[in-house]
């Protein structure tokens, strides 16, 4: 029978914490770090941006080991390591002083973000639900809605207030102190340390599982359900973090300062709330059929915005477009665990993750080209708008992998 207060969710607040944390420090926190550091040494943008983007590319090779690591080890010493990373890589940015200095600090941030980001969470749940997948993801990565909301306007408080190298001392500490508090004191391996099975079911004594079934990289990559999940969540996130990356500059020249700032905010709250639906609904309904409709919903979205770029146009669709930002980050490891398994996870997602991530790398540049060359966002945004309607039908062209790619994992 279920177990009442069942561990696995302290598990996932604990998760939630640790997301909200490293969201807020190490993607959402990027768009201030890129101001500040231009404002301080006068390394132009497009340096500093080069610098980030190298963060998120090592983040993505790392995608292949960090998750197999928690797989097979626990998340404990993976979330530490990865804290102590995120706390270096942020309280050297406010250290920094020359382009070498760029590199370095945000290489270290990369291999936070790494440990810490999507595949990172995901993976530590994995072994602890089966019926409740979907509620224990998306519940746990509300955090990242959260870090979205908070991140931002306390990291430009604090260098308002205190100065940039305050601000990002202030704000390693913190992190470091309340990640290795959370990965040392909550976070557990597996359930059956505890006595239980997933999702709280003490198993009796007698009972012997037959053991699951374990997939090697290759034969996962084989599988056209993988590859529909790189493919198209790579499109589809790299649709979405160049939006990110240049929603304020889209919405400045029409809303000014003030009615950016509001709509961004507005923004992350509707992807808060967005989040909140998909942990309600998630384990009753077909991921992939929820993911095409999301990804379409963002290309009507985004469509709009390139025809018909007035200020409440752009304020109704920006808070329109963000219930489906949170949503598509956390349908991709769902659509992973169902269709996969929860023991081969760890490897199985890692390896798509950083497919997903090196396409979603691409995205601010891309729109920042395109932007370049016509002199406004109305191509961009139709282009993007097509992309993820090519990223709505890959995901939905992937099925239930074939029983015989089953092998032992190596």
């Amino acid at each position: 029978m279920a177990t009442r207060g069942f561990y696995g969710w302290r598990m996932v607040y604990g998760c939630m914490l640790i997301a909200t944390v490293s969201w807020s420090l190490a993607l959402f926190g990027t768009s201030v770090y890129l101001h500040a550091l231009h404002e301080k040494t006068g390394l132009s943008i497009a340096t500093v941006s080069s610098g980030i983007t190298s963060a998120y590319l090592l983040a993505a090779v790392s995608q292949l080991w960090v998750g197999n690591a928690i797989s097979r080890l626990g998340p404990r010493a993976v979330i530490t390591g990865g804290a102590v990373a995120l706390a270096a890589g942020v309280a050297g940015i406010g250290m920094i002083e020359t382009l070498w200095q760029v590199y370095a600090t945000f290489l270290v941030l990369g291999i936070g973000w790494a440990c810490l980001s999507t595949a990172a969470l995901t993976t530590t749940l994995a072994p602890w639900f089966e019926l409740h997948q979907g509620k224990a993801a998306s519940t746990a990565l509300l955090g990242a809605s959260m870090g979205g909301m908070l991140g931002v306007p306390l990291l430009l408080s604090g260098i308002t207030h205190v100065g940039l190298t305050a601000t990002t001392l202030i704000a390693a500490v913190l992190s470091l102190v309340i990640i290795v508090s959370i990965a040392q004191l909550v976070l557990r391996h597996r359930p059956q340390d505890l006595g239980l099975a997933p999702d709280g079911i003490v198993r009796a004594a007698q009972d012997s599982p037959a053991a699951p079934r374990q997939w090697t990289r290759i034969g996962a990559l084989r599988t056209v359900a993988l590859r529909t999940v790189m493919i198209g969540f790579g499109i589809g996130l790299m649709v979405q973090l160049g939006f990110l990356t240049h929603h304020v500059n889209l919405l400045l020249p029409v809303l000014g300062a003030a009615g950016a700032a509001t709509t961004v905010t507005a923004t992350a709250v509707a992807a808060f709330f967005g989040r909140i639906l998909l942990a309600r609904w998630s384990d009753q309904v077909d991921v992939r059929v929820i993911t095409f409709g999301l990804l379409l919903v963002g290309a009507t979205s985004l469509s709009l915005m390139a025809i018909f770029p007035n200020a409440w146009v752009l304020i109704g669709v920006s808070i329109g477009y963000g219930l489906t930002v949170g949503n598509v980050t956390t349908l991709g490891p769902l659509i992973v665990r169902r269709e996969f398994g929860s023991a081969s996870f760890g490897l199985v997602y890692g390896t798509a993750a950083t497919g997903i991530q090196l396409l979603s790398a691409l995205g601010p540049s891309l729109y920042g080209a395109l932007y370049d060359y016509f002199g406004s966002y109305r191509a961009p945004l139709l282009l993007a708008a097509g992309l993820q309607v090519l990223a709505a039908m890959t995901v939905l062209r992937g099925g239930r992998p074939a029983k015989a790619n089953f092998t032992a994992a190596h």
